[in-house]
C-alpha cells in the first residue's frame, strides 16, 4: 500500500523563522515555504532528493533523540567548519567525547566517529563519519 506512495518525517519547531535561518543559511539546505499565518510549514531538502515537513509548535519541547543525522567523509572538517558557523558541539555523560565533542571508534560496525549539535529549538542533530 505505501510503497507506492511519497513519505517523509517531521519535526517540530518553536520558531520558524530562525529554524528557516539555520537549516538554509547556516546548514546550507535548499528550505521551501508553504501556508501562511498560523499554518506556515518548511520544507528541507536533504542530500539525495528526502524531504523532512519542520512545523511550528507553540508549547514545542525539543525531541529528546537525534532528529536528523547527516553523513560526512571527514568528522573532523565537518565540525569544524559547523563550529565556524556558530554550532556548540553536545557532550553526553555516556558517551567519551574528545576535544571537539567527537565520540570515536563505536566500533561493531558503528560510525567512526559521531557528534551532535541542536538547531534553534533544541532539537539534536548529529553528524557522523562511517568506519
Amino acid at each position: 500500500m505505501f510503497g507506492e506512495t511519497t513519505a517523509y518525517s517531521s519535526f517540530a519547531v518553536d520558531d520558524l523563522d530562525a529554524a528557516r535561518a539555520f537549516y538554509g543559511d547556516r546548514l546550507g539546505l535548499t528550505v521551501g515555504e508553504s501556508g501562511t499565518g498560523d499554518m506556515r510549514m518548511l520544507f528541507l531538502t536533504l542530500p539525495g532528493g528526502a524531504r523532512v515537513f519542520v512545523y511550528p509548535k507553540e508549547d514545542h519541547t525539543p525531541a529528546s533523540f537525534t532528529v536528523l543525522n547527516f553523513e560526512v567523509d571527514d568528522i573532523d572538517r565537518a565540525v569544524d567548519d559547523l563550529v565556524s558557523r556558530g554550532a556548540t558541539f553536545e557532550r553526553y555523560p555516556e558517551f567519551e567525547a574528545d576535544e571537539k565533542g567527537v565520540v570515536r571508534g563505536a566500533g561493531d560496525g558503528g560510525p567512526a566517529g559521531i557528534a551532535w549539535f541542536t538547531d534553534p529549538a533544541g532539537n539534536v542533530i548529529a553528524v557522523m563519519q562511517a568506519s
